[in-house]
């Protein structure tokens, strides 16, 4: 789950299929290429800072369905 939380993340502001997709800094450039330029995507690439706060904050808790072990996970660019 930790992993996952802390992957770069991207964001579709306006909710729309055809609203600006905003992505964190840290995403592949290719990615970002195929994103755009074959996708057809309007972008606003490696946002950072304070604009992050467009992204949200995350928190995960999976269950082992077979053991019941709890694994967690917390975003570490939000104050917990």
């Amino acid at each position: 789950p930790q992993a996952a939380v802390d992957m770069p993340r991207f964001c579709i502001a306006s909710g729309t299929q055809d609203g600006p997709m905003h992505l964190e800094e840290g995403v592949a450039e290719d990615d970002v290429k195929i994103l755009q330029e074959q996708m057809g995507h309007d972008l606003r690439a490696n946002v950072s800072g304070y604009a992050r706060s467009i992204f949200g904050r995350a928190q995960i808790i999976k269950k082992d369905p077979d053991t019941g072990v709890l694994w967690a996970g917390s975003d570490g660019r939000a104050d917990g």
